[in-house]
């Protein structure tokens, strides 16, 4: 398996060795070792949450910046649906899409068009008798990647169909070549604005077994400050604008799964509550589901790290736009058969995060000696050890990545008994 390339990174400078982020990183990836934190690139699925939640600004998103895209290219801007909620008293999309055009790009293609083929294609895929259910939805790259790692008997639950962000670049490039023949493929540079590291992790590693249709990620907030001044001229913008209700209902948590016309389906956003609800559906709780869309972030795409706006804003904001706007104005093709470019190669092979051993006979052994080390731990699960939990403290300690003594409790525990022994020799 290649090396997995993450884009939430750390910086040793600002870090200052406390357990927020221990605390809360979903897939234990995170250990506090020599006065700071250390991620494990195995089990790092780059969700954001230690972003979200240090205090110290120590974690950060890795993503390009607007001054170093190549303007020299043809330049096309993919706005995820997130950014229209971003602005305040944005009562037409066309403005912000037109701010883009100011700013430089050749041309803009909004992945809440693509967003809303996925929903037909996807309505598709359930009536064809293919789908395994319930069908998990592929769309954030967080879930699919924490289905691939921990998850591995709900792969073939995965949607197979291609993200929203990976469509919409696609045909944004079918559409350049239309409008303009003599363009070839490198002279067109596909930019999406993502509300998420995530999107750039799914870029960077081509998830599809080849190269992306992206070839650049700015952030929300970045391209937020961009458009600031550019929008702020007020002129009346070419009608530009052609997605629906549908395509940007699908940044807010339940948008996705609520436009399929099927009453079995489950929505839940928040890192937290996705392991909950895949945990339930691998031991089999929801035979009746048909659907089920996961979002990582809270409230869905609008809880993004690179959003600007607080969530419930936006939410309401995306709302009070969707108002206005038909129900779709992008429909699949026409036929029962998904066609190619739509299809998602998720025949991945899993592979263990932590092996511990190099055989079965040795692997029991180390599984012996982690539960008698956390046989003798409080259970208090205090993180004051560097491990976020007394069960990942014992597996540290057989590993030999962390020496029993620095548990908090054992260390009182040999004070305890040290000081008493102390006192008896002094009588």
């Amino acid at each position: 398996m290649s090396e997995y390339k993450h884009s939430v990174s750390l910086d040793l400078e600002k870090c200052k060795g406390c357990t927020h982020c221990l605390r809360r990183c979903p897939t234990e990836a995170i250990r506090i070792r020599d006065g700071h934190a250390v991620i494990d690139p195995a089990r790092c699925i780059d969700c954001g949450e230690c972003i979200r939640l240090c205090p110290h600004k120590a974690k950060k998103a890795i993503y390009d910046k607007f001054s170093s895209l190549p303007k020299d290219k043809y330049l096309i801007a993919l706005p995820a649906p997130t950014f229209y909620g971003q602005f305040e008293n944005l009562d037409d999309i066309d403005y912000l899409l037109q701010g883009l055009l100011d700013l430089g790009f050749d041309d803009v293609f909004e992945v809440a068009c693509a967003a809303e083929l996925v929903t037909d294609y996807t309505r598709k895929f359930l009536h064809s008798g293919k789908a395994i259910s319930p069908v998990i939805s592929s769309a954030c790259p967080v879930v699919v990647r924490l289905v691939t790692l921990r998850f591995p008997t709900l792969v073939p639950h995965l949607l197979p169909i291609q993200p929203p962000v990976e469509l919409a670049g696609r045909l944004a490039r079918q559409k350049a070549k239309a409008k303009n023949p003599s363009l070839k493929d490198e002279d067109i540079v596909t930019v999406f604005i993502s509300p998420c590291p995530a999107k750039v992790s799914y870029v960077k590693n081509s998830s599809d077994g080849g190269k992306s249709s992206i070839d650049y990620v700015v952030s929300i907030s970045d391209m937020y400050f961009e458009l600031l001044n550019v929008m702020k001229n007020k002129v009346t913008p070419v009608p530009y604008s052609k997605t629906g209700m549908v395509g940007i209902g699908w940044a807010i948590s339940g948008g996705e799964s609520s436009s399929l016309m099927n009453d079995h389906y489950l929505a839940a956003d928040g890192i937290e509550n996705v392991i909950k609800v895949l945990e339930d559906i691998d031991t089999e709780q929801h035979p009746n589901l048909d659907f089920v869309e996961l979002n990582a972030c809270s409230g869905g795409c609008v809880g993004g790290v690179l959003t600007m706006e607080n969530p419930y804003i936006c939410r309401v904001r995306l709302r009070n736009i969707r108002r206005y706007l038909p129900v779709s104005q992008n429909h699949a093709s026409e036929g029962d058969d998904l066609p190619d470019y739509v299809k998602l190669d998720l025949d991945s092979e899993y592979e263990a995060v932590s092996k511990l051993g190099t055989s079965r006979r040795h692997a029991i052994k180390l599984m012996a000696d982690i539960q008698s080390v956390f046989s003798t731990l409080p259970e208090l699960d205090c993180g004051s050890c560097g491990s976020p939990t007394c069960r990942a403290f014992a597996e540290d300690v057989v590993k030999g990545k962390a020496d029993y003594g620095e548990c908090i409790a054992v260390m009182r525990e040999k004070l305890r008994e040290k000081t008493n022994g102390e006192k008896n020799d002094g009588k």
